[in-house]
């Protein structure tokens, strides 16, 4: 396995291309460990023009810089990064071979999650965030997701209806995404801890008033030894000690700040994508963007400053 302090040794980031690099040599050393023979040499990879460890770098690069347009996208690299990338494949195949490399895109962003120290912490916070992908009034009309999932649900924080799916996930109290699950829009949060706790055992969960249900608390108790605390919503103060109280608020704000970065500096909730298929691969995508730049940040000795992103690819 890569060791955190004694595969890489970074100083720091001096520019864009710089972090092209770093991000390269990192997720191409992941990749060839949790790659698949048969994915890493399947028929005709030697003709490709570019390597799979090149498109999820370019594709990962693309989130941060928040360029959701593929075309425009396109044009930022051929004249910007023709140092670093001689030849670019035709865009469709890219972005085919990135939809198809969304499995791979997972498993490299789970090695990644397991080479921190945070991640063998007995702690989570869990929270969900909307992924509209239609506005209430054009709902009726799209047709894209129908038969993949997409149902209508609510967002308490905006105070609207939507068409789409939900983000489910799971971090450390620094910050760290170490699972998440998509669900439809309509799904309760309460159900889908399940599915983010399904390889966990004897851990603490912080949670809102979202996740308040005597019996799941109990449930997962009983069967996981998961001790899952919520926040009621009338804020009794008999339910925990205040200094608990507090310290839950406090830390729930880290996955808050979590949400907010992936919503305002990688675009999480705007759907451009034209299938399922490929909206699982900007997911997956813009989730390894950020648990790679927590990890670089952690590399360059950046742990009171881990969570800050942007300022590796715009200095």
């Amino acid at each position: 396995m890569l060791e955190l302090d004694r595969s890489y040794s970074i100083k720091e980031i001096g520019d864009l291309k710089d972090f092209v690099i770093v991000a390269y040599v990192i997720i191409d050393d992941i990749y060839q460990k949790v790659t698949p023979t048969y994915i890493r040499n399947r028929c005709n990879i030697n003709d490709s023009i570019l390597s799979d460890s090149e498109i999820i770098t370019i594709s990962i690069v693309g989130e941060l810089l928040t360029i959701d347009s593929e075309n425009a996208w396109f044009s930022f690299c051929k004249k910007n990064m023709k140092d670093l990338f001689p030849r670019l494949c035709d865009r469709s195949r890219f972005n085919r071979t990135r939809r198809n490399l969304h499995a791979v895109i997972e498993e490299i962003r789970k090695e990644l999650s397991s080479l921190t120290e945070f991640a063998d912490q007995p702690y989570r916070i869990i929270d969900s965030m909307p992924i509209p992908v239609c506005k209430f009034g054009r709902a009726r009309f799209h047709k894209t997701f129908r038969g993949h999932g997409a149902t209508y649900g609510k967002c308490p924080s905006k105070k609207e209806t939507y068409l789409g799916y939900k983000l489910h996930m799971l971090t450390t109290l620094d910050g760290l995404v170490t699972d998440f699950v998509i669900t439809s829009a309509n799904i309760d949060d309460r159900v889908a801890v399940w599915d983010l706790a399904a390889s966990y055992k004897n851990i603490t969960m912080l949670g809102d008033k979202g996740y308040t249900k005597a019996d799941l608390s109990k449930d997962l108790k009983s069967e996981k030894g998961i001790d899952l605390l919520p926040v009621q919503k009338n804020n009794n103060k008999d339910q925990f000690p205040k200094a608990i109280r507090q310290l839950i608020f406090k830390l729930r704000k880290r996955i808050e700040t979590t949400g907010s970065q992936l919503t305002q500096q990688l675009n999480i909730e705007q759907v451009l994508a034209k299938s399922f298929w490929g909206l699982q691969a900007r997911i997956k995508t813009k989730l390894l963007a950020y648990n790679l730049c927590y990890y670089i940040n952690k590399l360059i000795g950046q742990d009171i400053n881990i969570s800050k992103i942007k300022h590796l690819v715009f200095g």
